[in-house]
């Protein structure tokens, strides 16, 4: 039974693989030529996707069936915990309470975390995992960041071995009740792959 639950994700996953070409702001972090205000930027707005991500995956717990309502419950906490990590590199970029508490999000930026319910079984960690990677690496070389002002990224970057057998054991309890379509979750996860584009397209934009 797993195996069909393993299929699906593997499937999903590679079919979904980021264009290497498709985020340009990742490689400008990597390269030290992202400009101080685009990388606050990225924090300001995580500062809004983080907290609705949260709300949303605790909504889904509360609704789920016992294995995806685990799932959810751990994506819920590993947002507190990268909540905590977002306050030191927002600090590390220079953002002030007063500019947080003042800043207008952008919708480019916002579209995805609105969608996250929706589309929460078919996301594509392994991608996010590996921007955060490479942004961490960039942050060290060029921009002089600490361990503690790249633990955000550092975070989402590290293996989570139990995450993914909760993932597997979610999408067969969608699969075995009938409530996850395979046949959708391509369709899914195509929007999902877009929305992020989005996001990383607004963080990137021209100053």
């Amino acid at each position: 039974m797993t195996a069909s639950a393993g299929d699906l994700l593997r499937t999903t996953t590679g079919a979904l693989a980021p264009d290497p070409e498709a985020n340009a702001f990742v490689p400008l972090v990597e390269s030290g030529e992202a400009s101080p205000r685009a990388l606050a930027r990225l924090a300001l707005e995580q500062r809004w996707v983080i907290p609705a991500d949260r709300r949303s995956f605790e909504h889904l717990a509360r609704r789920a069936d016992p294995a995806p309502a685990a799932f959810f419950t751990t994506l819920a906490t590993g947002e507190e915990l990268a909540a905590r990590h977002l306050t030191a590199f927002a600090r590390g970029c220079g953002v002030t309470g007063e500019r947080a508490r003042t800043y207008v999000p952008l919708a480019g930026c916002q579209a995805y975390p609105a969608y996250v319910s929706w589309l929460a079984l078919v996301a594509n960690f392994s991608a996010w995992g590996g921007y955060c990677a490479r942004i961490a690496a960039g942050l060290r070389t060029h921009y002089g960041f600490t361990d503690e002002s790249c633990a955000f990224f550092d975070f989402f970057a590290a293996p989570a071995p139990e995450l993914d057998r909760q993932a597997t054991e979610a999408v067969q309890a969608g699969l075995d009740t009938g409530t996850l379509d395979p046949d959708s979750a391509h369709t899914y996860g195509t929007l999902l792959q877009r929305y992020e584009r989005m996001f990383w397209e607004t963080v990137g934009q021209s100053d």
